[in-house]
């Protein structure tokens, strides 16, 4: 690379937001959470700064006046909203004395979706971002940098570079090939029959209970609907005693600057709100991605009806071809959600710290593998 420029922002609008985007429209594996919008809305909505413990420090590598690859970095005083646990490592390194925050973070915050996380036109430019985020850690004296949900172009890279790769599990359902699902019942028709009878059980409890659902697309979505939707959003997390990482801003932002990557399901019963569904949606690449939910009440199977089965018979008939239900949950296998690998990338500034979790991830990475054979040998589609 010929006169190549590495730059540090200290907020997303460092970056002009059409150069960014236009990066990432060169990913195969684009999807909404790494639009420019996206990550400014986060930070500007209090979501994502370093009031919550996400200081920005994006990178940017320019040939000239041209943009050729960019990142979503963060400097990072925990480990929260992040969904690949490096709990115990943080830990480790308390129990010898050392510091292992601050750290390093590459990551689209709260959003455990795969994709790009170093956006750059070729090979060169992408191993120029993780050459100057081992730079950025080792000149601020951080501990570690990380690399969450990589698609595979990233993947190969870090690796090339020699960090280390960890795995993760998600469960995703794809529709069927060559000839797509024509409708619900169609996908119902290719699992297994006690599948089957138990998905149509829960949907009968749902509908015997007199709940219905509306779907609302877009620009659809009014501001009394994202309303509602944010009550739902913060009892949920009420209910794990917790609080909520996104503000209500950030939504408000997100109907205003992405209102197309967003369908809102609305349940009601005798007329009144009780739960709402929010997923995102790649229209261009027919993906959905389940994000958030929560009720005012409670009624039996609600949730498996609202966050998967009005979603996917959903995109069964708008042709979608994926839909991504989120972190974890070996409970939606049996709802058509099949598992799938997701890889992260790892590197250490202490070398005996680096070898310690060399080995760990070896191990893990071993148990990963079988775990995931396991789970495969009970898929719960028809033999074919």
């Amino acid at each position: 690379m010929k006169n190549t420029v590495i730059r540090v922002h200290d907020h997303p609008a460092g970056i002009a937001a059409a150069d960014w985007n236009a990066l990432l429209a060169e990913q195969p594996g684009a999807t909404p959470f790494m639009r420019h919008e996206y990550l400014l809305a986060l930070h500007e909505s209090g979501s994502a700064n370093a009031d919550t413990g996400w200081q920005p420090q994006f990178l940017s590598v320019h040939e000239g006046d041209t943009l050729v690859a960019a990142c979503p970095l963060y400097i990072k005083d925990h480990s929260y909203g992040e969904y690949v646990f490096d709990w115990a490592w943080a830990d480790a390194y308390r129990r010898h004395g050392l510091p292992y925050y601050p750290k390093l973070l590459d990551a689209v915050p709260f959003t455990p979706v795969p994709g790009p996380r170093l956006l750059a036109r070729d090979t060169a430019s992408r191993v120029a971002l993780l050459d100057g985020m081992q730079q950025l850690a080792t000149q601020a004296g951080l501990s570690s940098a990380h690399l969450l949900f990589l698609d595979e172009a990233d993947s190969t890279a870090a690796r090339e570079a020699g960090w280390m790769m960890r795995s993760t599990v998600q469960f995703h359902w794809t529709n069927r090939e060559p000839a797509p699902y024509a409708d619900f019942a169609g996908f119902l028709a290719g699992l297994q029959r006690e599948k089957r009878k138990k998905i149509q059980q829960e949907r009968r409890r749902v509908a015997d209970a007199g709940v219905s659902f509306e779907a609302l697309r877009g620009r659809e979505i009014a501001e009394a609907d994202w309303d509602f939707f944010y009550r739902c959003y913060t009892l949920t997390y009420q209910a794990h005693r917790s609080t909520p990482y996104l503000t209500r801003d950030f939504f408000q932002r997100m109907a205003q600057t992405m209102p197309e990557h967003w369908l809102l399901f609305i349940a009601r019963r005798d007329g009144a709100r009780i739960a709402a569904s929010l997923i995102g949606i790649d229209t261009e690449r027919g993906a959905a991605f389940g994000r958030y939910w929560g009720a005012t009440e409670s009624v039996s199977c609600l949730h498996f009806e609202a966050c998967y089965y009005q979603p996917l018979a959903w995109c069964i008939a708008q042709g979608f071809q994926r839909f991504e239900g989120g972190a974890q949950g070996e409970h939606k296998m049996a709802r058509g959600l099949l598992p799938v690998q997701t890889q992260s990338a790892h590197w250490l500034a202490h070398p005996q710290f680096a070898q310690a979790v060399a080995d760990f991830l070896k191990r893990e990475g071993a148990g990963i593998d079988q775990y995931v054979d396991e789970l495969n040998d009970r898929r719960p589609f028809k033999a074919a």
